[in-house]
């Protein structure tokens, strides 16, 4: 974990720096207006995901390396065939994970974050899941481990399959030729994205796109049909953490309101929106029925709120690299506290963008606790050793998170009418 940590240090400010260039392209060049609060939204959740994987807050069902003890029959060296042989066995693993996310009401819920976003650009490649608790993906990497491919290239070709997956999520690249019968490329993850009637649940693949046609999930971008982003019950928030468990605050709800046991049981497993029958009529859900008319979740938002939540997002940011870089000075202890804080700091903001009353109160608890830890301590995890000045300056921000949730709470207004159209019950 801490290694994965420390190469975040050097991640996070890349794959930002792309967002950011994409941003400025798409405004000065195309002439776009970029959703400011959707960025934000998108990077957050970003934030979230790599601090639960980092801390390692997943149970594991079954690891690589006991998968390979007990099945491989052969003992592989890391020649350069096996790494083609190992890439080749991620790509599949990860093509009928991502298909069984799409098709499985459970596995939906820990997919549906990186589909939330109305926009598509390189942010919302960073809305990763946090409701990913249980880990199986060794699982599906069986045909691998019996093969005996070695422990070390899956680890070593794993996050790079995963950070691979970043680039195409943009629409300033069209169509590319013969490549488009290879990888996947930005026209065809657009039609994945889509939540039109001819795109749901095509182009599964995440680098090669050979596994969509041969399994039949394949679809072309098509000139006729504008690809519309999003999914078909939105989330209406701005808050990534609550977008993690919308989905499954449904199923547990359905699964109550049921009247059948049978139902009860396999609503989980059930394909992706199946519902009992007797909780469909008493309970409708209501969604996104013309993808061509429908309003996008933006509520009013004034300059100085976009303001703010740009500054929390940096911020956030910027304790979250600390603790990465100092993840083994700081003790599993800790990490966790300083984990939490950025969780409940992202839940705090995101919910003031989303106007909710409620938000100041997060705002504010957390802010007095931080600023009464550094009284308490003297420090902030240790960050005056690298910056005399450090718990100063972590002070100082969170008397602005007090402020700003008192000031933004009392001068934002609550509800926005533009987002009463489609929105979920």
């Amino acid at each position: 974990m801490e290694t994965y940590a420390k190469a975040l240090v050097y991640a996070i400010p890349f794959f930002t720096g792309l967002v950011l260039l994409e941003v400025l392209y798409g405004h000065f060049v195309k002439d776009q207006k970029h959703n400011v609060m959707d960025t934000v939204s998108s990077l957050s959740s970003g934030l979230t995901n790599i601090i639960k994987d980092s801390l390692g807050l997943v149970l594991v069902l079954v690891s690589y390396p006991v998968l390979l003890g007990v099945f491989s029959i052969f003992e592989l060296k890391a020649t350069w065939p096996v790494w083609i042989l190992a890439f080749l066995a991620i790509d599949f693993a990860g093509y009928w994970n991502h298909r069984l996310n799409h098709h499985v009401n459970i596995f939906w819920n820990q997919h549906v974050i990186h589909h939330s976003s109305e926009e598509f650009n390189l942010a919302c490649a960073l809305r990763q899941s946090i409701s990913n608790l249980v880990g199986y993906f060794a699982l599906l990497l069986l045909p691998a481990a019996i093969l005996g491919v070695p422990n070390e290239v899956i680890a070593i070709l794993a996050p790079i399959h995963l950070f691979a997956q970043f680039w195409y999520h943009t629409q300033h690249i069209g169509k590319m030729g013969w490549l488009e019968y290879i990888i996947v490329t930005p026209s065809q993850h657009r039609v994945h994205h889509a939540i039109n009637s001819e795109y749901i649940d095509k182009n599964l693949g995440q680098i090669l796109c050979v596994w969509d046609r041969i399994f039949g999930t394949f679809q072309e971008e098509l000139p006729t049909v504008p690809p519309r982003y999003g999914v078909l019950k939105p989330a209406n928030t701005w808050n990534p953490i609550l977008i993690n468990f919308q989905h499954v605050w449904r199923l547990c709800k359905d699964a109550w309101r049921t009247t059948s046991w049978y139902d009860k049981l396999r609503i989980w497993f059930m394909p992706t929106g199946w519902r009992p029958q007797d909780v469909v009529k008493k309970y409708p859900v209501h969604g996104i029925d013309n993808v061509y008319h429908f309003k996008k979740y933006r509520p009013e938002a004034s300059f100085a709120l976009k303001v703010y939540a740009v500054f929390q997002l940096l911020f956030n940011t910027f304790l979250m690299l600390y603790m990465f870089y100092n993840y083994s000075e700081i003790g599993l202890a800790g990490l966790l506290q300083f984990g939490a804080f950025v969780f409940v700091g992202i839940y705090g903001y995101t919910t003031l963008m989303d106007k909710k009353g409620y938000a100041v109160g997060i705002e504010v608890f957390r802010g007095i606790l931080g600023i009464a830890l550094i009284l308490g301590t003297g420090d902030w995890f240790g960050i005056n050793g690298l910056w005399s000045f450090g718990s100063i300056l972590v002070s100082c921000y969170f008397m602005i998170t007090i402020l700003g949730g008192i000031y933004f709470t009392m001068k934002e207004d609550k509800e926005s009418p533009d987002t009463t159209i489609n929105r979920i019950p």
